[in-house]
């Protein structure tokens, strides 16, 4: 899977590089994050004990900044999306096909962000203590403005990011809600560019994805089990953003995707090890309850 950008995607390729090589660090920060529970119970059952609720602050304010990290990082993951966006859908090769052919490097770096996103979402929704440690955060920090006592954290987040901060983390599936905004406004921001070089770029990298899931000779040449579980995050990444972003969504019949297709793969593999892309498609997809999805799909995804 080394491929190296060709002289056209250099740029691009150089652009996105230095935000996917943060994100394994993002990922390893998430996965050791313990969060303050322990201190924030405490201070919390002995309010008047002002020691330890010195305690508690002191050990959330260090954990506000990693979480005030990652949600900057949502960002910069949202820019370098647009980046490899605006080079996979221009109008330099006639179809998605060719783009993802002429283009290889990029469409991994793409297929590298989505399995990035799926994976912090996936380590998110399994610890609790992110919003716990947040929310003890504000509630602090107000207390301390209304009895005007100096909070040195202050100038880690102030108010209006606060309210930011706390909208992303409330989303179960934070950074895949990031995206999908993110490829939203892609297609507004582009009303020149049919809205299919997008959707197809994403129908294609779908089927791509589930080929060589569902097919034994392909599977036998994955070298890892990680470049397995890399595939299925990544086919469920497309399918969300394919859905956010084509007018009748994922589910419907006319889509390019073969949804039944690929949550059979889904289902196919040891339930705790897909639960969490089970979730996104059934929480974060805009149109699965929608009228025109068959009863068959909905099943599928009971």
């Amino acid at each position: 899977w080394n491929i190296h950008p060709t002289e056209a995607e250099r740029e691009t390729w150089k652009e996105v590089d230095v935000v996917l090589k943060d994100a394994l660090g993002i990922l390893d920060e998430l996965q050791a994050y313990k969060g303050a529970g322990q201190e924030i119970r405490e201070a919390i059952q002995n309010p008047s004990d002002e020691a330890l609720q010195d305690q508690a602050w002191a050990a959330v304010v260090p954990l506000v900044g990693k979480l005030k990290t990652f949600y900057e990082f949502s960002q910069r993951l949202e820019a370098a999306l647009h980046s490899l966006l605006r080079a996979l859908t221009s109008e330099t090769y006639n179809d998605p096909t060719q783009h993802l052919e002429r283009e290889q490097a990029l469409a991994k770096q793409f297929a590298e962000i989505l399995h990035f996103t799926l994976r912090f979402d996936e380590l998110k929704m399994t610890n609790p203590a992110i919003q716990n440690d947040f929310s003890y955060y504000r509630r602090t920090l107000s207390r301390m403005r209304i009895n005007n006592v100096p909070a040195e954290g202050e100038n880690e987040v102030n108010n209006e990011l606060a309210n930011r901060i706390s909208l992303f983390y409330a989303d179960a599936t934070p950074m895949l809600k990031s995206l999908s905004d993110g490829t939203t406004k892609f297609v507004s921001e582009n009303k020149n560019l049919p809205i299919e070089n997008t959707t197809d770029v994403l129908s294609t990298m779908a089927t791509v994805c589930k080929v060589m899931l569902e097919t034994p000779e392909y599977r036998s040449r994955f070298s890892s089990e990680e470049t397995f579980s890399f595939c299925l995050r990544v086919m469920v990444g497309v399918i969300i953003l394919y859905d956010y972003v084509h007018p009748v969504g994922a589910f419907a019949k006319s889509s390019k995707i073969d949804m039944k297709g690929c949550i059979k793969v889904l289902r196919d593999q040891p339930p705790n090890s897909v639960e969490g892309l089970l979730n996104a498609l059934r929480y974060t997809t805009k149109h699965l309850n929608d009228e025109s999805t068959t009863k068959t799909i909905k099943s599928m995804l009971q």
